[in-house]
């Protein structure tokens, strides 16, 4: 079987790209094969950045004889029928067979296709890939029709056998396939010759190029940490920046620069944003001061100054950009001397943060309300969270975030420190909006999760109250990571907030929810001649005689339901990542005491651990083999089976013992689930298991006697009335 080597050259392809380039590649060419019926053992891609390279390992040298019967139309059927039918066959009327069928007479269509050659099937994919390939952004170049992300100028396209390499023949718009490649564009830029993918990988590296990225980001990697070890300093690790950097050379050269020691008072995160993203430099730092004070970048060759004249030039625009971030620093931190945080804030009122929302500083000033409001639940000094509030967006206006809008919130924090604000203020300026991923940090200082609470709770309730949800896959406002980030500080700090009494609380006083309704009161009034009151107590009267407050309470408990919904399906994913199922969640939301998310995490945890045993997945099994024949019953007789059932009918050991089992668990539930102990309350339900299994195997729940079966019923019921108060396992599968 044939190894398969493909090449295409051209100029630099971006970075970002090159890595899903190689990807569709693979998949293109290796599903186009399959599906022409050729098979193959494996396949690899590789990228730099001026190729896209695919070896593909035991091809199939031809695609298989293929003969397939397909059922057409009945004979007679009218005309177009059978038309479409050979269409969609490729046959002629006289080549179509006529056999009986169950109804009469039907066409049937034989397909007969001879296998092909691989090289031809081969060819045939490649040049449409080539042609259709799916780049996000593409160009044409020349007098040719040809797209591709940069101008393509070779096709490297062999069949490797063991007697040898042969070029797969190929011409796409002038470009022809061949065996030859280049190397390195200034270090070995000659063409050479290969005949298989490891003589093409060796004389790549010996033309200086590393072929494979995950070699070259090790290779940056590892010269970059022992050059600053070497020094006594660490590099600032940035996976993304070494992946992008990996994509923007061929032949890694690591040098070490230094950062004039006027910028390294700057900020250490102003000094990593501003190398990083103006010149993909890494950050090198002094673990024992925590500063930045030197940096790495990556070459793209070796030079005979060992890199000398590369730095120069690095150091020189480095030193242009880092004074633009020293100039923002200092302009921004004499203003904060001069006027404070809440007067940098202050440009915000000029600052839509939605058009049906209004300012920045309009939603400052909810944030800073809710923040108060919150802080007793949180533990927090309320001064201190209004305060926090009102200052922790004030960096929005600085010119530093706005060069480097990544910097919001840390920024904020150097300036709140700067202006001598307390230091729980200070935190929270940069805390704040934290957590925004399902691994990122939980704020713990108290004042940092007030404030992060009401800045994420205002942003859900004012889009809801707009009716701005997510819908699919579309979530502009990232909805769903504010959601997930109230939940996770929640959890982790283990708060106790009724979710819907909040929230509730909160539309109530958010102009949106009411604004629409109040707007189309007045304009009603107006247009039919009516004086609008002179005083709010007679402008409260006036709404509530023409219903509007009642609507405006419908409003509230519709954003306030709909929200809660949104964080018990958000809190879902959260929890499918920790082995909780979806049907454990539901069962314990309908409890009471599911809008505290805390609680409801809480008793999930422990529903799933308990089911996780064997002792409770089997109790469940006979709880819902308890409730069916109970259901049954009730359903037939028309009476509820809720009375408590007397021990002095009881015929058999096992009826006996379960009455027993069933005061026990009852005494350790009770208790357990007053003090919110939901691990000792499933625990104790648990212990059912062995009673209940017995029960059903020794006795026969429908007896003859009419005393005896009423009482085993309302036995069933005590089952059902015991586990009911853990959680409602009517709701759990299997």
């Amino acid at each position: 079987m044939p190894d398969l080597l493909i090449e295409l050259f051209s100029e630099e392809i971006p970075a970002r790209m090159q890595k899903r380039a190689g990807e569709d590649l693979k998949k293109i060419v290796t599903d186009g094969l399959v599906e022409a019926g050729l098979t193959y053992a494996s396949a690899a891609a590789f990228t730099t950045p001026r190729r896209l390279a695919l070896t593909i390992d035991g091809l199939t040298e031809e695609s298989p004889n293929t003969r397939e019967e397909r059922k057409g139309p009945k004979v007679g059927a009218p005309e177009k029928a059978v038309e479409g039918f050979l269409r969609s066959t490729g046959l002629s009327m006289e080549q179509l067979e006529v056999r009986d069928d169950k109804k009469g007479q039907v066409y049937f269509a034989v397909i007969e296709k001879q296998g092909r050659p691989a090289a031809d099937i081969v060819a045939e994919v490649l040049e449409g890939a080539i042609r259709n390939f799916p780049w996000p952004k593409s160009m044409r170049w020349g007098a040719g029709s040809l797209r591709w992300v940069r101008p393509l100028h070779s096709i490297l396209c062999i069949m490797v056998r063991e007697d040898g390499a042969t070029v797969v023949p190929l011409d796409v718009d002038g470009i022809t396939s061949g065996d030859t490649t280049r190397g390195h564009r200034f270090m070995g830029p000659d063409a050479f010759t290969v005949t298989s993918f490891e003589d093409y990988q060796t004389k790549l590296k010996r033309a200086s190029v590393v072929l494979d990225p995950a070699e070259r980001a090790e290779t940056i990697w590892h010269d970059a940490t022992n050059m600053a070890f070497a020094q006594g300093l660490e590099v600032v690790e940035d996976r993304g920046l070494l992946a992008e950097v990996a994509g923007l050379v061929e032949w890694p050269v690591v040098l070490m620069g230094n950062i004039d020691d006027q910028f390294l008072e700057l900020p250490p995160e102003v000094l990593q944003t501003s190398m990083k993203e103006h010149q993909k430099f890494f950050s090198v730092r002094d673990p024992k001061s925590g500063k930045i004070v030197k940096f790495v970048t990556v070459a793209n060759r070796e030079t005979t100054d060992n890199g000398a004249t590369i730095l120069a030039g690095n150091q020189k625009v480095l030193a242009a950009r880092l004074s633009d971030a020293k100039f923002f620093w200092e302009n921004d931190i004499r203003a904060v001397a001069r006027e404070g945080m809440q007067a940098m804030a202050a440009p915000l009122a000029n600052v839509t943060f939605h058009n049906k929302l209004g300012s920045q500083a309009a939603r400052i000033d909810r944030i800073a309300a809710l923040a108060r409001a919150l802080a007793p639940a949180v533990a927090a000094d309320a001064d201190q969270a209004e305060l926090a509030a009102r200052v922790a967006k004030a960096d929005l206006s600085s010119e530093m975030v706005y060069e480097f809008p990544e910097l919001q919130g840390i920024m904020g924090r150097y300036y709140a420190l700067r202006a001598d604000l307390p230091a729980a203020v200070a935190d929270a300026c940069r805390d704040h909006y934290s957590p925004l991923g399902p691994s990122d940090d939980v704020p713990t200082d108290p004042v940092s999760v007030a404030v992060a609470l009401a800045d994420k709770l205002d942003t859900l309730t004012g889009f809801w109250a707009i009716d701005e949800k997510p819908t699919g896959s579309k979530d502009p406002y990232a909805l769903r990571r504010a959601a997930l980030g109230v939940i996770r500080l929640l959890v982790m700090n283990e708060l106790r907030l009724s979710v819907s009494d909040v929230i509730g609380d909160w539309a109530e006083k958010f102009e949106p929810v009411c604004l629409r309704l109040r707007t189309d009161w007045i304009a009603a009034e107006q247009k039919a001649g009516e004086s609008m009151p002179d005083s709010a107590e007679e402008a409260k009267w006036l709404m509530t005689s023409r219903g509007l407050t009642k609507q405006i309470e419908a409003q509230k408990r519709s954003v306030s339901s709909s929200l809660l919904s949104f964080f018990h399906d958000r809190l879902k994913v959260l929890l499918r990542d920790e082995g909780v199922r979806h049907d454990v969640i539901d069962a314990c939301l309908a409890m009471d005491g599911a809008d505290d998310i805390t609680l409801l995490v809480t008793r999930a945890r422990a529903l799933q651990a308990t089911l996780d045993t064997e002792d409770g997945a089997n109790l469940i099994q006979g709880f819902k083999r308890a409730n069916n024949i109970l259901t049954q019953a009730e359903t037939n007789d028309g009476v509820e089976y809720s009375f408590g059932p007397d021990i002095k009918f009881a015929e058999t050991d096992e009826e006996k013992a379960l009455f027993a089992a069933l005061d026990t668990a009852e005494a350790a539930i009770k208790p357990a689930m007053q003090d919110e102990d939901f691990a000792a309350a499933m625990s104790a339900m648990a212990t059912l298991r062995g009673p209940v299994d017995a029960f059903f195997e020794a006795v026969q729940v429908n007896a003859d006697n009419d005393i005896v079966r009423r009482n085993r019923l309302n036995l069933l019921g005590r089952i059902r009335v015991i586990c009911l108060q853990v959680a409602d396992l009517t709701k759990i599968d299997g």
